[in-house]
Protein backbone atom coordinates (compact mmCIF):
# COMPACT_ATOMS: atom_id res chain seq x y z
CA UNK A 1 0.00 0.00 0.00
CA UNK A 2 1.53 3.31 -0.99
CA UNK A 3 2.37 6.32 1.71
CA UNK A 4 -0.90 8.60 0.53
CA UNK A 5 -3.10 5.46 1.66
CA UNK A 6 -1.61 4.94 4.80
CA UNK A 7 -2.06 8.45 5.74
CA UNK A 8 -5.60 8.32 4.52
CA UNK A 9 -6.63 5.61 6.76
CA UNK A 10 -4.73 6.97 9.88
CA UNK A 11 -6.23 10.54 9.21
CA UNK A 12 -9.91 8.32 9.20
CA UNK A 13 -9.30 6.51 12.19
CA UNK A 14 -8.16 9.42 14.48
CA UNK A 15 -11.65 11.27 13.59
CA UNK A 16 -13.09 8.57 14.73
CA UNK A 17 -11.72 8.48 18.13
CA UNK A 18 -12.41 12.41 18.59
CA UNK A 19 -15.71 11.51 18.15
CA UNK A 20 -15.80 8.90 20.51
CA UNK A 21 -13.79 10.81 23.01
CA UNK A 22 -15.93 13.91 22.45
CA UNK A 23 -19.92 11.62 22.99
CA UNK A 24 -17.93 10.10 26.21
CA UNK A 25 -16.83 13.34 27.52
CA UNK A 26 -20.28 14.98 26.53
CA UNK A 27 -22.31 12.06 28.29
CA UNK A 28 -19.75 12.41 31.44
CA UNK A 29 -20.51 16.57 31.54
CA UNK A 30 -24.28 15.63 31.07
CA UNK A 31 -24.14 13.05 34.23
CA UNK A 32 -22.02 15.22 36.45
CA UNK A 33 -24.38 18.04 35.59
CA UNK A 34 -27.11 16.12 36.49
CA UNK A 35 -25.92 14.64 39.55
CA UNK A 36 -24.79 17.80 40.30
CA UNK A 37 -28.32 19.12 39.71
CA UNK A 38 -29.81 16.33 41.68
CA UNK A 39 -27.14 16.37 44.48
CA UNK A 40 -27.76 20.52 44.74
CA UNK A 41 -31.54 20.00 45.01
CA UNK A 42 -31.29 17.60 48.37
CA UNK A 43 -31.96 19.01 51.75
CA UNK A 44 -29.22 19.08 54.34
CA UNK A 45 -30.57 17.27 57.36
CA UNK A 46 -28.29 18.20 60.38
CA UNK A 47 -28.78 14.28 62.49
CA UNK A 48 -27.95 14.16 66.31
CA UNK A 49 -28.52 10.26 67.20
CA UNK A 50 -27.22 9.59 71.16
CA UNK A 51 -25.68 12.46 71.22
CA UNK A 52 -23.26 12.24 67.84
CA UNK A 53 -24.04 15.12 65.28
CA UNK A 54 -23.63 14.47 61.27
CA UNK A 55 -24.80 16.73 58.67
CA UNK A 56 -26.88 14.05 55.57
CA UNK A 57 -28.53 15.10 52.11
CA UNK A 58 -31.89 14.03 51.83
CA UNK A 59 -34.71 14.52 49.20
CA UNK A 60 -36.54 12.47 51.68
CA UNK A 61 -40.00 14.63 52.07
CA UNK A 62 -40.77 13.66 56.18
CA UNK A 63 -38.61 12.71 58.95
CA UNK A 64 -40.48 9.54 59.37
CA UNK A 65 -38.78 8.84 55.28
CA UNK A 66 -35.24 10.34 55.92
CA UNK A 67 -35.46 7.97 59.45
CA UNK A 68 -36.51 4.73 56.82
CA UNK A 69 -33.44 6.10 54.52
CA UNK A 70 -31.10 5.97 57.45
CA UNK A 71 -31.96 2.51 58.40
CA UNK A 72 -33.12 4.34 62.18
CA UNK A 73 -35.94 2.17 63.80
CA UNK A 74 -37.63 4.57 66.32
CA UNK A 75 -39.51 2.95 69.52
CA UNK A 76 -42.19 4.34 71.41
CA UNK A 77 -39.83 5.28 74.42
CA UNK A 78 -37.15 7.17 72.02
CA UNK A 79 -36.99 10.19 72.15
CA UNK A 80 -37.71 12.45 68.56
CA UNK A 81 -37.13 16.16 68.60
CA UNK A 82 -40.14 16.31 65.44
CA UNK A 83 -43.03 14.07 64.38
CA UNK A 84 -42.30 11.30 62.28
CA UNK A 85 -45.09 12.92 60.23
CA UNK A 86 -43.22 16.57 59.75
CA UNK A 87 -42.40 17.31 56.37
CA UNK A 88 -38.39 18.53 55.73
CA UNK A 89 -38.08 21.87 54.02
CA UNK A 90 -34.57 23.19 53.56
CA UNK A 91 -31.80 22.43 56.44
CA UNK A 92 -33.64 20.50 59.17
CA UNK A 93 -32.34 19.62 62.67
CA UNK A 94 -33.21 16.25 64.02
CA UNK A 95 -32.73 14.89 67.32
CA UNK A 96 -32.77 11.50 68.26
CA UNK A 97 -32.10 9.40 71.31
CA UNK A 98 -32.69 5.76 72.04
CA UNK A 99 -34.45 4.73 75.38
CA UNK A 100 -32.23 2.50 77.81
CA UNK A 101 -34.14 -0.10 80.16
CA UNK A 102 -34.04 0.27 83.88
CA UNK A 103 -34.72 -2.05 86.73
CA UNK A 104 -36.17 -0.73 90.35
CA UNK A 105 -37.03 -2.80 93.23
CA UNK A 106 -39.75 -1.59 95.24
CA UNK A 107 -39.80 -2.90 98.76
CA UNK A 108 -38.62 -6.63 96.88
CA UNK A 109 -40.27 -6.31 93.55
CA UNK A 110 -38.57 -5.66 90.57
CA UNK A 111 -40.51 -3.37 88.04
CA UNK A 112 -38.86 -2.38 84.65
CA UNK A 113 -38.87 1.76 83.19
CA UNK A 114 -37.90 2.30 79.43
CA UNK A 115 -36.17 6.21 79.20
CA UNK A 116 -33.56 8.48 77.33
CA UNK A 117 -33.27 10.07 80.34
CA UNK A 118 -30.87 9.05 83.38
CA UNK A 119 -31.78 10.72 86.87
CA UNK A 120 -33.39 8.28 89.29
CA UNK A 121 -36.12 10.68 89.76
CA UNK A 122 -36.76 10.80 85.73
CA UNK A 123 -36.77 6.98 85.49
CA UNK A 124 -38.94 6.57 88.70
CA UNK A 125 -41.35 9.26 86.47
CA UNK A 126 -41.15 7.18 83.80
CA UNK A 127 -41.83 3.63 86.13
CA UNK A 128 -44.64 5.89 87.57
CA UNK A 129 -44.03 5.29 90.67
CA UNK A 130 -44.90 7.91 93.43
CA UNK A 131 -42.05 8.99 95.67
CA UNK A 132 -43.41 10.63 99.16
CA UNK A 133 -40.70 12.44 101.40
CA UNK A 134 -41.07 9.55 103.81
CA UNK A 135 -39.89 6.96 101.27
CA UNK A 136 -36.13 5.48 101.14
CA UNK A 137 -34.51 5.62 97.40
CA UNK A 138 -31.56 4.51 96.82
CA UNK A 139 -29.13 6.44 94.77
CA UNK A 140 -30.66 9.68 95.38
CA UNK A 141 -33.06 10.95 93.14
CA UNK A 142 -30.69 13.52 91.39
CA UNK A 143 -28.27 10.98 90.75
CA UNK A 144 -27.48 10.08 87.35
CA UNK A 145 -27.36 6.47 86.45
CA UNK A 146 -26.83 4.00 83.77
CA UNK A 147 -29.15 1.23 82.58
CA UNK A 148 -26.88 -1.26 84.75
CA UNK A 149 -27.25 0.63 88.31
CA UNK A 150 -29.77 -1.17 90.77
CA UNK A 151 -32.28 0.95 91.71
CA UNK A 152 -34.33 0.45 94.96
CA UNK A 153 -37.19 2.03 96.78
CA UNK A 154 -38.69 1.06 100.26
CA UNK A 155 -42.09 2.72 100.79
CA UNK A 156 -42.76 3.86 104.30
CA UNK A 157 -45.88 3.39 106.61
CA UNK A 158 -47.46 5.04 109.76
CA UNK A 159 -46.00 3.37 113.25
CA UNK A 160 -47.53 4.28 116.52
CA UNK A 161 -45.49 5.67 119.11
CA UNK A 162 -46.22 5.27 122.73
CA UNK A 163 -43.52 7.56 124.08
CA UNK A 164 -44.33 7.66 128.07
CA UNK A 165 -47.81 8.83 128.22
CA UNK A 166 -47.32 10.52 124.93
CA UNK A 167 -49.07 9.07 121.71
CA UNK A 168 -47.95 9.77 118.10
CA UNK A 169 -47.93 8.42 114.78
CA UNK A 170 -44.50 8.19 112.27
CA UNK A 171 -43.87 7.22 109.30
CA UNK A 172 -40.96 5.29 108.89
CA UNK A 173 -39.42 2.66 106.23
CA UNK A 174 -38.70 -1.41 107.24
CA UNK A 175 -35.75 -0.75 109.69
CA UNK A 176 -34.75 -1.51 112.99
CA UNK A 177 -36.29 -0.43 116.71
CA UNK A 178 -33.24 1.16 117.01
CA UNK A 179 -32.56 2.77 113.71
CA UNK A 180 -35.97 3.96 113.77
CA UNK A 181 -35.97 5.76 117.55
CA UNK A 182 -32.41 7.61 115.88
CA UNK A 183 -34.46 8.33 112.97
CA UNK A 184 -37.03 9.88 115.11
CA UNK A 185 -34.82 11.72 117.17
CA UNK A 186 -36.12 9.94 120.03
CA UNK A 187 -33.13 9.70 123.22
CA UNK A 188 -33.43 6.87 125.97
CA UNK A 189 -32.49 7.62 129.39
CA UNK A 190 -29.87 4.50 131.37
CA UNK A 191 -32.96 3.61 132.97
CA UNK A 192 -35.75 4.18 130.10
CA UNK A 193 -37.21 0.76 128.59
CA UNK A 194 -38.68 -0.10 125.16
CA UNK A 195 -40.76 -3.04 125.00
CA UNK A 196 -39.60 -4.33 121.94
CA UNK A 197 -35.90 -5.90 120.90
CA UNK A 198 -33.59 -2.93 119.75
CA UNK A 199 -32.69 -5.37 116.43
CA UNK A 200 -36.80 -6.03 115.84
CA UNK A 201 -37.51 -4.85 112.61
CA UNK A 202 -40.06 -2.28 112.48
CA UNK A 203 -43.34 -3.26 110.22
CA UNK A 204 -46.04 -1.84 109.23
CA UNK A 205 -49.08 -0.97 111.71
CA UNK A 206 -46.67 -2.03 114.49
CA UNK A 207 -46.50 -0.29 117.95
CA UNK A 208 -43.12 0.82 119.70
CA UNK A 209 -43.71 1.67 123.12
CA UNK A 210 -41.36 3.26 125.14
CA UNK A 211 -41.35 2.80 128.97
CA UNK A 212 -40.05 6.42 130.95
CA UNK A 213 -38.14 5.15 134.10
CA UNK A 214 -36.86 7.45 136.58
CA UNK A 215 -35.80 6.95 140.27
CA UNK A 216 -36.57 9.62 143.00
CA UNK A 217 -35.98 10.19 146.66
CA UNK A 218 -39.15 10.71 148.61
CA UNK A 219 -38.48 11.44 152.19
CA UNK A 220 -42.12 11.46 154.85
CA UNK A 221 -42.42 11.82 158.51
CA UNK A 222 -44.38 9.15 160.20
CA UNK A 223 -46.11 9.23 163.64
CA UNK A 224 -45.16 6.40 166.31
CA UNK A 225 -47.56 5.47 168.73
CA UNK A 226 -46.88 5.94 172.49
CA UNK A 227 -46.69 2.92 174.53
CA UNK A 228 -49.79 2.85 177.20
CA UNK A 229 -48.25 1.98 180.98
CA UNK A 230 -50.69 0.78 184.37
CA UNK A 231 -49.61 1.60 187.65
CA UNK A 232 -51.85 0.51 190.61
CA UNK A 233 -52.14 3.59 192.84
CA UNK A 234 -53.71 2.57 196.92
CA UNK A 235 -54.74 5.90 197.49
CA UNK A 236 -57.30 5.34 194.55
CA UNK A 237 -60.88 3.55 194.72
CA UNK A 238 -60.18 0.26 193.28
CA UNK A 239 -61.86 0.60 189.64
CA UNK A 240 -60.86 4.22 189.79
CA UNK A 241 -58.17 5.37 187.11
CA UNK A 242 -56.43 8.84 186.96
CA UNK A 243 -54.40 10.25 184.14
CA UNK A 244 -51.07 10.52 185.47
CA UNK A 245 -49.18 11.20 182.04
CA UNK A 246 -50.37 11.86 178.75
CA UNK A 247 -48.94 9.96 175.80
CA UNK A 248 -47.44 11.55 173.04
CA UNK A 249 -46.79 10.13 169.49
CA UNK A 250 -42.80 10.15 168.60
CA UNK A 251 -41.91 11.20 165.02
CA UNK A 252 -39.81 9.34 162.21
CA UNK A 253 -38.03 10.37 159.46
CA UNK A 254 -37.96 7.45 156.35
CA UNK A 255 -36.13 8.20 153.25
CA UNK A 256 -37.39 6.03 150.77
CA UNK A 257 -36.37 5.32 147.01
CA UNK A 258 -38.94 5.52 144.94
CA UNK A 259 -39.34 4.08 141.38
CA UNK A 260 -41.81 5.68 138.72
CA UNK A 261 -42.93 3.99 135.62
CA UNK A 262 -44.60 7.06 132.99
CA UNK A 263 -45.34 9.05 136.17
CA UNK A 264 -46.44 6.44 137.96
CA UNK A 265 -45.38 4.67 141.37
CA UNK A 266 -44.55 1.33 141.10
CA UNK A 267 -41.77 0.16 143.74
CA UNK A 268 -40.56 1.55 147.05
CA UNK A 269 -37.72 0.83 149.10
CA UNK A 270 -36.94 1.98 152.62
CA UNK A 271 -33.08 3.35 152.61
CA UNK A 272 -32.82 5.09 155.61
CA UNK A 273 -35.01 5.59 159.14
CA UNK A 274 -34.34 8.19 161.32
CA UNK A 275 -35.95 9.07 164.72
CA UNK A 276 -36.95 12.58 165.25
CA UNK A 277 -39.13 12.47 168.09
CA UNK A 278 -39.22 9.90 170.72
CA UNK A 279 -42.60 9.05 171.58
CA UNK A 280 -43.78 9.65 175.62
CA UNK A 281 -45.46 6.82 176.88
CA UNK A 282 -48.96 7.39 178.78
CA UNK A 283 -49.00 6.36 181.99
CA UNK A 284 -53.11 5.32 183.77
CA UNK A 285 -52.98 5.14 187.46
CA UNK A 286 -55.61 2.79 188.52
CA UNK A 287 -56.83 2.35 192.21
CA UNK A 288 -56.64 -0.86 194.11
CA UNK A 289 -57.83 1.13 197.47
CA UNK A 290 -60.44 -1.07 199.43
CA UNK A 291 -63.40 0.51 201.75
CA UNK A 292 -63.77 -1.01 204.77
CA UNK A 293 -67.51 -0.21 206.80
CA UNK A 294 -68.40 -1.38 209.85
CA UNK A 295 -71.37 -3.45 210.06
CA UNK A 296 -73.29 -3.50 213.37
CA UNK A 297 -75.51 -6.26 214.47
CA UNK A 298 -77.77 -4.95 217.47
CA UNK A 299 -77.32 -6.77 220.81
CA UNK A 300 -77.57 -9.58 222.51
CA UNK A 301 -78.41 -11.13 225.93
CA UNK A 302 -76.46 -14.00 225.20
CA UNK A 303 -72.37 -14.18 226.13
CA UNK A 304 -72.08 -15.45 222.80
CA UNK A 305 -73.74 -12.76 221.08
CA UNK A 306 -71.74 -10.23 223.37
CA UNK A 307 -68.42 -11.15 221.63
CA UNK A 308 -70.09 -10.49 218.27
CA UNK A 309 -70.84 -6.84 218.46
CA UNK A 310 -67.35 -5.64 217.71
CA UNK A 311 -67.50 -8.09 214.57
CA UNK A 312 -66.76 -6.08 211.39
CA UNK A 313 -67.56 -7.06 207.80
CA UNK A 314 -65.62 -5.94 204.65
CA UNK A 315 -67.02 -4.55 201.92
CA UNK A 316 -66.35 -3.44 198.38
CA UNK A 317 -66.47 0.03 197.58
CA UNK A 318 -69.81 1.49 194.86
CA UNK A 319 -68.49 4.46 194.37
CA UNK A 320 -67.22 6.13 192.00
CA UNK A 321 -67.04 2.41 190.90
CA UNK A 322 -70.36 1.32 190.92
CA UNK A 323 -72.11 -1.69 189.75
CA UNK A 324 -74.95 -0.24 187.93
CA UNK A 325 -75.05 -1.56 184.43
CA UNK A 326 -77.74 0.55 183.73
CA UNK A 327 -77.75 4.47 184.86
CA UNK A 328 -81.21 4.69 184.44
CA UNK A 329 -82.70 1.67 184.44
CA UNK A 330 -84.03 2.09 188.00
CA UNK A 331 -85.86 5.28 188.40
CA UNK A 332 -85.48 7.16 191.48
CA UNK A 333 -87.94 8.06 193.71
CA UNK A 334 -89.15 11.52 194.42
CA UNK A 335 -87.06 12.19 197.01
CA UNK A 336 -83.80 10.18 196.05
CA UNK A 337 -83.95 12.60 193.01
CA UNK A 338 -84.24 15.55 195.14
CA UNK A 339 -81.45 14.38 197.07
CA UNK A 340 -79.64 13.88 193.66
CA UNK A 341 -80.54 17.26 192.57
CA UNK A 342 -78.58 18.73 195.75
CA UNK A 343 -75.67 16.08 195.87
CA UNK A 344 -75.20 18.27 192.37
CA UNK A 345 -71.13 19.07 192.51
CA UNK A 346 -70.42 22.43 191.00
CA UNK A 347 -68.56 22.41 187.10
CA UNK A 348 -69.10 23.79 183.66
CA UNK A 349 -72.79 22.54 182.85
CA UNK A 350 -74.75 21.59 179.85
CA UNK A 351 -77.40 19.20 177.77
CA UNK A 352 -75.91 16.25 176.07
CA UNK A 353 -77.41 13.92 173.91
CA UNK A 354 -76.31 10.62 175.34
CA UNK A 355 -76.47 6.97 174.43
CA UNK A 356 -75.02 3.73 176.41
CA UNK A 357 -72.78 0.91 174.84
CA UNK A 358 -70.36 -2.37 175.85
CA UNK A 359 -67.12 -3.49 175.84
CA UNK A 360 -68.41 -6.56 173.21
CA UNK A 361 -70.01 -4.40 170.82
CA UNK A 362 -69.81 -5.31 166.93
CA UNK A 363 -66.06 -4.74 165.94
CA UNK A 364 -65.45 -3.59 169.69
CA UNK A 365 -61.84 -4.21 171.10
CA UNK A 366 -62.67 -3.20 174.75
CA UNK A 367 -59.31 -1.01 174.83
CA UNK A 368 -60.62 2.82 175.05
CA UNK A 369 -59.21 5.77 173.47
CA UNK A 370 -56.69 6.04 176.51
CA UNK A 371 -55.86 2.78 176.96
CA UNK A 372 -58.50 1.31 179.39
CA UNK A 373 -59.45 -2.31 178.96
CA UNK A 374 -63.16 -2.57 179.79
CA UNK A 375 -63.69 -6.17 179.32
CA UNK A 376 -61.36 -6.02 182.80
CA UNK A 377 -62.96 -3.27 184.18
CA UNK A 378 -66.83 -3.89 183.69
CA UNK A 379 -67.93 -2.03 186.86
CA UNK A 380 -65.94 1.69 185.78
CA UNK A 381 -67.66 4.65 185.24
CA UNK A 382 -66.92 5.79 181.85
CA UNK A 383 -67.68 8.09 178.89
CA UNK A 384 -67.08 8.50 175.12
CA UNK A 385 -66.87 12.01 174.28
CA UNK A 386 -65.94 14.39 171.63
CA UNK A 387 -62.43 15.27 172.34
CA UNK A 388 -62.59 19.38 171.11
CA UNK A 389 -66.18 19.58 173.39
CA UNK A 390 -65.57 17.63 176.33
CA UNK A 391 -61.36 17.01 176.84
CA UNK A 392 -60.39 13.33 177.32
CA UNK A 393 -59.28 12.41 180.95
CA UNK A 394 -61.73 15.39 182.81
CA UNK A 395 -63.72 14.11 185.62
CA UNK A 396 -67.41 14.04 184.07
CA UNK A 397 -70.99 14.77 186.50
CA UNK A 398 -73.80 13.12 184.05
CA UNK A 399 -77.49 13.44 185.58
CA UNK A 400 -78.52 9.64 186.16
CA UNK A 401 -74.91 7.76 185.81
CA UNK A 402 -73.09 9.71 188.26
CA UNK A 403 -69.30 10.58 188.41
CA UNK A 404 -67.39 9.49 185.58
CA UNK A 405 -64.21 9.79 183.59
CA UNK A 406 -63.94 10.71 179.92
CA UNK A 407 -61.83 8.08 178.61
CA UNK A 408 -63.03 7.35 175.20
CA UNK A 409 -64.53 8.71 171.90
CA UNK A 410 -66.40 7.35 168.99
CA UNK A 411 -66.66 7.78 165.09
CA UNK A 412 -70.25 9.09 165.63
CA UNK A 413 -69.82 10.99 168.86
CA UNK A 414 -69.45 14.24 167.66
CA UNK A 415 -70.26 17.56 169.41
CA UNK A 416 -72.58 17.77 171.90
CA UNK A 417 -73.09 13.83 172.71
CA UNK A 418 -71.78 11.23 174.68
CA UNK A 419 -71.82 7.38 174.94
CA UNK A 420 -72.54 5.74 178.40
CA UNK A 421 -70.66 3.00 179.74
CA UNK A 422 -72.90 -0.26 181.17
CA UNK A 423 -71.63 -4.09 181.62
CA UNK A 424 -74.93 -5.28 180.26
CA UNK A 425 -75.72 -5.30 176.26
CA UNK A 426 -79.44 -5.65 177.53
CA UNK A 427 -79.31 -2.34 179.65
CA UNK A 428 -76.98 -0.39 176.51
CA UNK A 429 -80.19 -1.26 174.52
CA UNK A 430 -82.82 -0.48 176.86
CA UNK A 431 -81.52 2.69 177.46
CA UNK A 432 -81.45 4.04 174.23
CA UNK A 433 -81.19 7.83 173.39
CA UNK A 434 -81.68 10.77 175.91
CA UNK A 435 -80.89 14.52 176.89
CA UNK A 436 -79.19 14.45 180.31
CA UNK A 437 -77.62 17.31 181.97
CA UNK A 438 -74.02 16.80 182.91
CA UNK A 439 -71.07 19.03 184.55
CA UNK A 440 -67.39 19.40 183.66
CA UNK A 441 -65.56 19.49 187.03
CA UNK A 442 -61.89 19.53 185.94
Amino acid sequence: MSKEANNSKAAKSFKGKSLAITIVTVLMFAAVLTFAIYEGTKNTITMTANGKTEEVKTHAKTVGEFLTEQEIEVAKDDYLSQSANAAIKGDTKIEWDKAEQYTVTIDGEAKTAWTTKNTVADILGKAEIEITEHDKVSPALEEQVDEDTAISVEKAFEVTILDGLEKKKAWSTSTTVADFLKQQKVSLSELDRVEKGMDELVLPNSEVKIVRVEKVTDVVEDSVKFAVETKKDSSLLKGKEKLVQKGQQGVVKKTYEVVKENGKEVKRDLKQEKVVKEPKKQITAVGTKVVVAAVSRGKDTSSDSKKETAQAKTVKASAPVEKETAPAKKAATKPEAKAEKASEPAGKEMVVSATAYTASCAGCSGITATGINLKSNPGIKLIAVDPSVIPLGSKVWVEGYGYAIAGDTGGAIKGNKIDLFVADQSAALAFGRKQVKIKILN
